[in-house]
């Protein structure tokens, strides 16, 4: 069943954050990842609050292969970019099995 991350950032580094950026779909997609939804504008929050001005949603596969992309050895070294230019929250939620209701 597939798995989403739902990435909440604040970058106050957009230079370097750039090197994170340039890096990152290799790994991404080498787990079977999916760029669902990505904010170049704040977030509308349409209820509540938001904890940051950019979102973005990922989609895997499965919640392994969300697992194995975020301990994988070439992002663990991305990582240490997006920690120093912007403050995140990542959630990773399982999506519905497609055998909803039956």
């Amino acid at each position: 069943m597939p798995a989403y991350v739902v990435g909440q950032l604040e970058v106050h580094d957009w230079d370097e954050y750039q090197a994170y950026l340039n890096g990152f779909m290799p790994s991404f997609e080498r787990h079977g990842g999916k760029l669902l939804a990505t904010s170049m504008q704040d977030t509308k929050a349409l209820e509540g609050s938001w904890a940051s001005s950019r979102t973005v949603l990922l989609e895997f596969p499965s919640a392994e292969d969300a697992e194995a992309w975020y301990t994988d050895p070439e992002y663990v070294e991305l990582m240490k970019i997006r920690h120093r230019t912007a403050e995140t929250n990542l959630v990773l939620v399982e999506g519905l099995n497609d055998q909803r209701g039956k």
